[in-house]
């Protein structure tokens, strides 16, 4: 990796999607290959889009939320 080619990075946006850069190769549920048109995409965490797997937007609609910076997700067995 060089400073012209910094490789593939994934940024968790709060409350948002994942944002990736660089050549990384994305795959569907069967193992295709998942043309892009951009080096930069965002890729829907919330599960509302209607462009899956691109963002469109909708986490803001939904209320979507991550949790905050080092709050571990609680198992639902957990969570009484």
């Amino acid at each position: 990796m060089t400073q012209r080619d910094p490789g593939v990075t994934i940024t968790p946006y709060p409350d948002g999607p994942l944002i990736v850069r660089g050549p990384a190769q994305l795959i569907d549920e069967n193992g295709e290959p998942i043309e892009r048109s951009r080096r930069t995409v965002a890729l829907c965490r919330c599960g509302a889009s209607a462009i899956k797997p691109w963002c469109d937007g909708t986490h803001k609609l939904s209320g979507f939320r991550t949790a905050p910076p080092g709050d571990a997700p609680v198992a639902p067995s957990e969570a009484r």
